[in-house]
């Protein structure tokens, strides 16, 4: 520890002390990790850890509207029951003192091997794009999950290769056949999306083995690479940005998905097998692990850069954006036939369920509870007849009979307006409603959506305009979460559904 980290952790230790975190709060959500206070995004360093779920996640504790990054962490055995750790890595070096950004860990017998981007900014008159930012890549070690060694830097900025921006970052890393891989997002001079491979017999000394490119020109920029074989098939997960919107794709400002590919270690992806990860408003920059019992699982960041809409109402409370549910991935046959990656909430998550669920017989129904788990099946296999269900009177998600639409108003979207895309038919639909973020998924996981909303008052009304569907809500409890290094108590700062 150096001073400036001691300067950093008190500062963010009195903004912790001082958040507004108690339940009179309407929009902190009962089981969809947040920020203790301040601003959320990317989640970071996922891993299973001596049988502990680790969750770091880039936070900018001291400005509701995003500034200074760090990185959170929360730990949990059972995505019920969280333990929030602080904020062990903090911008107190010069190779990472404008930031620490995005990365990922490795786990093994000797311990918990952290990679992640130093943001530095040069002084002088730069764009930060093309000239005057360092990226160094930076590892950090942990044997116990909780104490961190010395950061090194072991890819430094000077040894990145010609022809690329300043924009290298997001290292995610794993090993195959006892040698160690890593990716890195990366943007060309000449403004071509790209992702460096570096391979490595140590972790420690680390040497470019190639690039991975599409076949024609496909965004300026991929952010948060991922790669990892499931059910046999090798897929390579990137966040694009810079790609022209459709009428059922490419609807927000950045998009983030996949590629399928036939051959392990792909050089060369095909842009036209690129399949969006969500469909919704409020999704972007996931990350994969692999869990002891052989779970691929994913979390995504429930938020979006540059939006044009706001998330006012959170910011009254202290607070920005949150964290998607664990997310189990599947490669299975989707409604048209073709293999995709299909994604399903981890089971713990129903363990948070109360009883048995209510079997809805009515068009609309007042909840008194924050948190529903809302399941829907239809009395035909493929259901192709329209219908629609609302959530507090203001999102609405309709099947037209080959399209998804969901919509919100102004009042609850707060500039969101309307996402789609096309099924050609529905069997099965469930919602996890939470105080302030909604998630959608069609065909047991075949589509997502997810979307932050902003309802007026407590609780949650239903509506119901379906034919021959089985629907049964479930009230859901809240997470726990402990903050024994701030001096938050569960009950201070989670607020009971």
């Amino acid at each position: 520890m150096n001073q400036e980290y001691e300067r950093i952790q008190s500062l963010i230790s009195y903004a912790e002390d001082c958040a507004v975190n108690d339940c009179s709060c309407l929009y902190r959500n009962g089981f969809h990790l947040m920020p203790p206070t301040g601003w959320l995004n990317d989640p970071n360093g996922l891993c299973k850890y001596k049988g502990e779920y680790h969750i770091f996640f880039q936070y900018s504790p001291l400005e509701v509207s995003g500034g200074m990054k760090v990185w959170g962490h929360y730990v949990t055995k059972d995505f019920v029951n969280y333990t929030y750790l602080g904020a062990p890595f903090v911008p107190d070096e010069d190779f990472d003192k404008d930031g620490v950004y995005s990365g990922s860990a490795y786990v093994d017998e000797k311990g918990m091997h952290i990679f992640y981007t130093g943001n530095v900014k040069l002084e002088g008159n730069y764009d930060y794009t093309y000239s005057g930012r360092r990226a160094d890549t930076v590892l950090v070690e942990s044997k116990d999950g909780r104490t961190f060694t010395q950061k090194s830097v072991v890819i430094d900025t000077d040894e990145y290769p010609e022809g690329y921006s300043c924009h290298i970052r997001d290292p995610k890393v794993w090993c195959e056949n006892g040698t160690y891989y890593m990716v890195l997002g990366a943007r060309t001079s000449d403004d071509n999306g790209r992702i460096l491979v570096y391979s490595s017999n140590d972790m420690y000394k680390w040497s470019l083995s190639g690039e991975i490119s599409s076949k024609k020109p496909f965004a300026y920029m991929w952010e948060c690479p991922d790669y990892f074989v499931l059910d046999d098939k090798h897929v390579v997960s990137f966040s694009p940005q810079g790609l022209e919107s459709g009428k059922y794709k490419f609807q927000n400002i950045y998009q983030s998905g996949y590629v399928v590919c036939d051959e392990a270690e792909p050089r060369v992806i095909d842009e036209d097998k690129f399949v969006e990860w969500d469909m919704g408003f409020d999704f972007y920059a996931p990350q994969t692990f692999l869990d002891d019992d052989g779970r691929r699982i994913l979390i995504g960041w429930a938020g979006m850069p540059d939006a044009r809409y706001t998330n006012g109402e959170a910011e009254t409370e202290n607070w920005q954006h949150c964290l998607t549910v664990p997310r189990q991935l599947r490669v299975d046959v989707a409604s048209d036939g073709n293999k995709k990656v299909f994604q399903t909430p981890v089971k713990e998550v129903d363990s948070m369920r109360l009883g048995d669920g209510l079997r809805v017989k009515w068009d609309r129904l007042s909840c008194e509870r924050d948190c529903l788990d809302v399941v829907c099946k239809f009395d035909e296999d493929k259901c192709t007849e329209p219908f629609s269900i609302t959530v507090a009177d203001g999102v609405t998600f309709t099947y037209t009979g080959q399209d998804i639409e969901l919509t919100l108003d102004e009042e609850c979207g707060k500039g969101r307006d309307i996402r789609k895309s096309y099924i050609s038919y529905v069997k099965s639909l469930r919602i996890l409603v939470d105080s302030s973020i909604i998630e959608y998924y069609i065909n047991d996981g075949e589509q997502v959506f997810t979307t932050r909303y902003y309802k007026k008052d407590k609780g949650t009304v239903l509506s119901f305009d379906t034919k021959g569907a089985d629907i049964t809500v479930f009230p859901m409890k809240s997470m726990n979460i402990e903050f024994p290094y701030n001096g938050f108590g569960v009950e201070d700062y989670q607020c009971v559904s």
